[in-house]
């Protein structure tokens, strides 16, 4: 089962998770963010539906998708390419897009405000 891990990275802490990979340590699958607020920003509460219905399914159509969701194609097409540009999704050699994971875990820690 693959399961990515979806969160806040520093850029320090990001090389750390890429030497540790280049060290041949399983770390497991990020998809790292910059802040809590571009986080939120690309994974609107419409595009968590996208998330959800794609996880663990393959390769889909953006038709296909919008069926699953009950929303309209041309506003599920907006939001894949939105989730296609910050490297969520993938597009097959198909041309339909994927969600390779069966899990999807957010983690990050709020802080109080200094």
């Amino acid at each position: 089962m693959r399961t990515v891990t979806l969160g806040v990275s520093s850029t320090l802490d990001t090389q750390k998770q890429l030497g540790a990979a280049f060290r041949g340590e399983c770390a497991g699958e990020f998809l790292s963010f910059a802040t809590v607020e571009l986080l939120w920003k690309v994974l609107t509460a419409k595009r968590w539906e996208i998330l959800q219905a794609m996880t663990g399914e393959g390769e889909m159509t953006i038709r296909e998708i919008a069926r699953r969701i009950g929303r309209d194609v041309k506003a599920v097409h907006g939001d894949v390419q939105a989730l296609l540009l910050a490297g969520v999704l993938d597009r097959a050699d198909t041309g339909r897009v994927v969600f390779p994971y069966d899990a999807v875990r957010v983690d990050f820690t709020l802080h109080k405000a200094a």
